[in-house]
């Protein structure tokens, strides 16, 4: 597949302060890809340098195999849309949607019948007469895609677009992102610091981590085949249990811990790492832990039940174990009740009390020590 953007070895410094080291991405034409990360990390700037506004301290960036270097915002075959989405409050819904079109000098006829065919693209038909401020938070978000697309991008860039809107028809404004990115073609770059956008929409997913990419993966993998601490920490929710590898086989590591022997897989990247003797991290998703049975003859531990949340369609329950602060969590499907060929063991414990816990060693990864999501 073509490349569309090439971005290699790209750093951004302000001054003493680097934004971005060493940032090396090919992102294929076409492919809705995402950059995630915490406040801070370095990806608003990175997909600033991509449009333009900032010039890369270090490295080439290439659109379509171009060279961007020197090239201004807009002469660049890229459009922006902002977090605050920059509409114009006192024209109209086509007008805000043609408006690049009027600064090329494009006739008023064909704006308008542009701005339509765009409004029939992200679902408003017949909305173009109204002001801005008459429609929806979500239909407002459609305008400013539609004004971006106006001007013919080969790629689209957002800047956490989503951000203010609230969580309900933020769920909504995904989809209608990812299709509306399937149903125009072209390269979509996503800024955001939320995990579930991410995941949900994107192609493959950059995780960075102050001005450092960490990883690049679907979101599958970088879910279950996490490469760093802080891409395990950061990507779900995970239970993590420290200690030392005291044994390596065929792609699994025992880890000694405080609370036992821990068995889990090597994931990869620099978990292939690990030698015995190292310093290990052993991550445990709340979905994997179960009560154990007869049958776990490894991956046991005690712990005490703390406290149980009911959210529906699954229970969170928060246990205690001993040599550590923080509390492991696991989470059960909400089966009501438990039915035929199901013990009464996959149901949350009713309240406080001993339990032990287990889970399979596929399901944990085991990574060397290093900097965590909340560090």
């Amino acid at each position: 597949m073509t490349t569309g953007v090439e971005i290699e070895d790209v750093s951004v410094r302000f001054g003493d302060f680097v934004a971005v080291r060493d940032a090396c991405v090919q992102i294929p034409e076409g492919t809705f890809f995402s950059f995630l990360g915490p406040s801070g990390c370095g990806k608003t700037t990175l997909l600033r340098a991509v449009s333009g506004f900032v010039e890369p301290s270090a490295g080439v960036i290439r659109i379509g195999g171009r060279n961007m270097a020197g090239i201004g915002p807009n002469k660049r075959p890229t459009a922006m849309v902002f977090q605050n989405l920059a509409l114009f409050p006192l024209m109209k819904v086509w007008e805000n949607i043609a408006f690049a079109l009027e600064v090329r000098g494009v006739g008023r006829a064909a704006r308008r019948k542009r701005a339509d065919e765009l409004l029939d693209l992200i679902a408003l038909p017949g909305q173009g007469d109204k002001m801005c401020d008459e429609l929806s938070g979500g239909q407002r978000q459609r305008v400013a895609i539609a004004r971006a697309l106006a001007a013919e991008p080969e790629v689209l860039l957002l800047d956490e677009p989503l951000s203010a809107l609230d969580r309900n028809l933020r769920e909504h404004m995904r989809a209608e992102l990812r299709a509306i990115q399937r149903r125009v073609g072209i390269t979509f770059i996503y800024i955001t610091h939320d995990q579930g956008e991410a995941l949900t929409m994107s192609d493959q997913v950059a995780v960075m981590r102050r001005g450092v990419i960490e990883q690049i993966a679907d979101g599958n993998a970088l879910y279950d085949e996490p490469e760093s601490a802080f891409v395990a920490s950061f990507v779900g929710q995970n239970n993590v249990f420290r200690g030392i590898v005291r044994e390596l086989d065929a792609g699994y590591a025992t880890v000694a811990t405080d609370i036992g022997p821990l068995c889990a897989r090597r994931c990869g990247g620099r978990a292939e790492q690990l030698r015995i003797g190292d310093q290990a991290l052993v991550f445990v998703r709340p979905e994997s832990l179960r009560f154990a049975s007869a049958d776990d003859q490894r991956n046991n531990f005690p712990a005490r039940v703390a406290g149980i949340e009911f959210e529906g369609h699954f229970w969170r329950v928060f246990l205690d174990v001993a040599h550590s602060e923080e509390r492991v969590v696991m989470t059960r499907v909400n089966a009501l009740g438990a039915g035929a060929g199901e013990s009464s063991a996959a149901q949350p414990a009713a309240g406080p009390g001993e339990v032990t816990l287990s889970f399979p060693a596929h399901r944990a990864a085991a990574l060397p020590d290093g900097p965590l999501a909340g560090d």
